[in-house]
């Protein structure tokens, strides 16, 4: 029976090897390839090949970064999707930590399947995705007004002190009508930037599906369904 003290030499080894692998192929792409800006470089299950992000993909090169791959790695024994795992857990976020409170709530049927939206009321693209929110049923929609665009900050505060915000939210992003209320009253706008800030979201819109998967743009509902249903919510 090995030592510990063996056991543990043999895992440090093992590690530094590793290490060792993962920055040569940090050297290689610099050397070869110094434009590509590749990151989360590690191992994979397939000896000598190494997965990395690159444009919010998924992509496969060797060693010596001389070759970049697309598409999917399938392990056979299971036909399970690598690729997609990968993916997952690189884009995911912990759904349960999302201070929902802070967001406008929409039902729609039965409202059993879950979306966060970040979104700003002069973005075009958010404007495109409220569009395909609506062709979504058995949906339940924790918006969060999170204004980017300096003109956005103050009706996206006033919106919580219309009598039904949710409405003055619809009115805002589909319809261009600005809140009547100039009153100020207490919202959520400052601690939504903070949380933006605080899981990397950069611009809008984004969704967020009740697994905590995460997808930036203007996606349509067709593609939102396939999401849905090939995460299984």
């Amino acid at each position: 029976m090995l030592k510990p003290i063996l056991l543990l030499a043999m895992t440090v080894l093992a590690t530094s090897l590793s290490f060792a692998d993962i920055n040569t192929v940090k050297a290689n792409l610099a050397k070869h390839n110094p434009d590509l800006k590749i990151e989360n470089l590690q191992t994979t299950e397939m000896k000598g090949i190494y997965s990395g992000s690159m444009d919010g993909q998924v992509v496969y090169l060797n060693e010596d970064a001389k070759h970049l791959i697309g598409g999917s790695m399938i392990r056979l024994a299971d036909k399970q999707n690598l690729t997609r795992d990968l993916v997952l857990k690189q884009n995911s976020i912990d759904w349960k930590k999302l201070p929902l409170q802070d967001a406008l709530k929409t039902v729609r049927g039965t409202g059993k399947r879950q979306l966060a939206i970040f979104s700003d009321p002069n973005c075009p693209y958010c404007k495109q995705l409220e569009l395909e929110l609506k062709k979504l049923n058995d949906v339940t929609l924790y918006t969060f007004v999170l204004p980017l665009k300096a003109q956005s900050i103050a009706p996206s505060r006033q919106i919580y002190c219309e009598k039904n915000p949710a409405q003055a939210w619809e009115d805002l992003i589909s319809k261009g009508i600005q809140p009547k209320s100039g009153n100020r009253c207490a919202n959520p706008v400052e601690r939504n930037l903070a949380l933006a800030k605080s899981l990397n979201i950069q611009g809008t819109p984004a969704i967020i599906f009740s697994n905590g998967f995460k997808v930036m743009g203007a996606y349509p509902a067709e593609q939102i369904e396939k999401i849905l249903t090939e995460l299984g919510l």
